[in-house]
């Protein structure tokens, strides 16, 4: 990339991140929904074994990363909602009438909406060791690696989504018919072993249940799928959904 291909990026990142630290309402509203999770789903059903849960396992050391991963997902996928409103506040006419790539508009706004996701996965991480369970320390890296590339996935997704759009009210709507359904058919809340066969074949065809579950094996050691193909999988959503919004970047109009 050249430099100002560089800058763009900077910019775009740096501006979601600022939105992010003025919008402290969203943040709360963002980290309340997962920790009620945590906090009443995981400590009531605490003494519940699962089919498919190894022994000792128990089920809030199961739904902790689930719960981090909602986190990041619904924070991720409402970057795409910046989008429409700078739409009808002509900042996207001047961010595409710039003499930059749409790939390079595209990565900055990606890793700005990661870096907030982040963060708030990395809050509700505090709070589930908090509530009492228990992590891997040695697979501290990998699951922030993980984590990172969820929240790529999501924000690809999210982007590719609000470029077409034109009213803000839609989009939440949209989002929510589309990602809570994938949520929890993707091991969020309960494991791949404990389904029926027609139910898992459906996790299977599922793009977040290779996320979540990737993330729930590098920080609890605990996976359905091997790590291996749970991260190539990961690396090709995210390099997919990158190269998709680029492309509706390119399609679009201000």
């Amino acid at each position: 990339m050249s430099s100002a291909e560089l800058q763009a990026v900077y910019i775009m990142r740096l501006r979601h991140v600022k939105l992010f630290i003025r919008a402290r309402s969203r943040l709360i509203a963002n980290i309340i929904q997962p920790f009620f999770f945590l906090a009443f789903l995981g400590m009531g059903l605490r003494p519940m074994s699962l089919p498919g849960l190894p022994s000792g396992l128990g089920y809030l050391y199961f739904l902790t990363p689930g719960m981090i991963a909602m986190s990041v997902i619904f924070s991720s996928m409402f970057a795409g909602l910046s989008v429409i409103w700078d739409r009808q506040f002509g900042f996207l006419r001047e961010v595409l009438v710039a003499s930059v790539s749409r790939l390079s508009i595209v990565i900055g706004r990606t890793l700005g909406g990661s870096t907030v996701a982040l963060i708030q996965g990395i809050i509700i991480l505090a709070a589930g060791v908090i509530l009492g369970a228990r992590i891997n320390i040695s697979g501290i890296i990998p699951a922030l690696i993980f984590m990172l590339l969820i929240a790529f996935f999501a924000v690809g997704l999210g982007l590719s989504i609000a470029v077409k759009l034109k009213d803000p009210d839609a989009f939440p709507l949209l989002m929510n018919l589309l990602m809570m359904p994938s949520i929890f058919l993707s091991t969020a809340f309960f494991p791949l072993e404990s389904v029926s066969d027609w139910l898992r074949t459906i996790m299977y065809l599922n793009p977040l249940t290779y996320l979540v579950d990737g993330f729930r094996g590098s920080l609890t050691g605990f996976s359905s799928i091997p790590l291996a193909a749970d991260l190539s999988i990961a690396l090709g959503l995210c390099a997919s959904t990158t190269a998709l919004g680029a492309y509706m970047f390119s399609r679009s109009e201000a």
